[in-house]
């Protein structure tokens, strides 16, 4: 079959991109402003490969690339919260009129099903734990706003026009190729980086903060389960325990064998407190169930950064 996925040069979708080649006809379509090419290399050699550099709000490079599709992983974002609060226009620009344009493309394809890269940002900060899929959003940045607009435009396409969607909301994906030198990097990348190289760790505010950390092998796992299920509609994608920033540097600390003293800075704007998830409904759903713990998922990542 043939599988298209968005932002398939980035993190999550380079992963996804590499799980299909194995089976599949897949092309990846990036605009490289946050993905690299070098995440996808090794895949450009494959027969059953190829790569469309173009962006997701080229509404007639979609209708070309959709053709004969079988199913969208659309990953493609501008995956950051404090780069949303800096400029919103340009997270709608990509996250809300990109996403609409793969649905339109995707109808006119005649594609079976959207599997959509959502966000547990959209829950805000709620403190009711864990978070569970019928909870009401409470968006806090406009990332998380056009994170839930995805969602909502993928809800009507498939009540309206009969396309098959899914939106799975991560939370706080991490693992190998993940970029630690973007102002706007995830935490795991940014802390192990620095505390191989001996320098502390940054922690915004206290570092009681609590995070659900998936590894992204299981997010690939969620992606590709809920493709080839006859699932519609909402859905956690988390390891289901949390653990504090403090206690995830002191993690790294003990995998490496480096001891530094993390530095506290300021708590930034939009960041939310505590996060957990409820991943109840994706079991029953599409049979997803983590491989990975916090702590296996780290000692892969943690050897990855060392081999680079």
């Amino acid at each position: 079959m043939k599988y298209v996925v968005t932002g398939g040069a980035g993190f999550i979708g380079s992963h996804i991109a590499e799980f299909l080649s194995h089976k599949h006809e897949v092309v990846i379509l990036d605009n490289l402003s946050t993905g690299k090419r070098e995440n996808i290399g090794f895949l450009l050699d494959m027969e059953n490969v190829a790569f469309v550099e173009g962006s997701i709000t080229d509404a007639t490079l979609l209708h070309d690339v959709f053709q004969n599709a079988e199913g969208i992983f659309h990953q493609a974002a501008i995956p950051s919260v404090p780069r949303s609060i800096e400029n919103p226009a340009a997270t709608n620009e990509a996250n809300v009129t990109g996403t609409l344009h793969v649905l339109i493309a995707a109808k006119d394809c005649g594609v079976k099903k959207v599997v959509y890269a959502s966000s547990s940002s959209v829950y805000g900060d709620t403190p009711t734990l864990p978070k569970v899929e019928s909870m009401p959003p409470n968006p806090k940045s406009p990332y998380a706003v056009s994170k839930l607009a995805g969602e909502y435009y993928c809800r009507v396409f498939s009540e309206v026009y009969g396309l098959e969607t899914v939106s799975l909301r991560y939370f706080n994906v991490f693992g190998p190729r993940q970029d630690p030198m973007s102002q706007y990097a995830a935490v795991i990348p940014r802390f192990i980086t620095r505390i191989l190289d001996g320098k502390p760790p940054v922690i915004f505010g206290d570092g009681k903060q609590t995070r659900d950390f998936t590894y992204v092998k299981d997010v690939v796992q969620a992606n590709v389960k809920a493709m080839q299920s006859n699932a519609s509609g909402v859905f956690n994608v988390a390891y289901n325990q949390r653990i504090n920033l403090l206690e995830l540097a002191d993690l790294i600390m003990e995998y490496t064998g480096i001891r530094v003293r993390p530095v506290h800075e300021a708590a930034r704007p939009g960041d939310i407190k505590d996060s957990l998830a409820d991943i109840s409904a994706a079991r029953k759903a599409f049979g997803y169930s983590p491989d990975y713990t916090v702590k296996t998922g780290l000692q892969e990542t943690i050897e990855w950064f060392r081999a680079q």
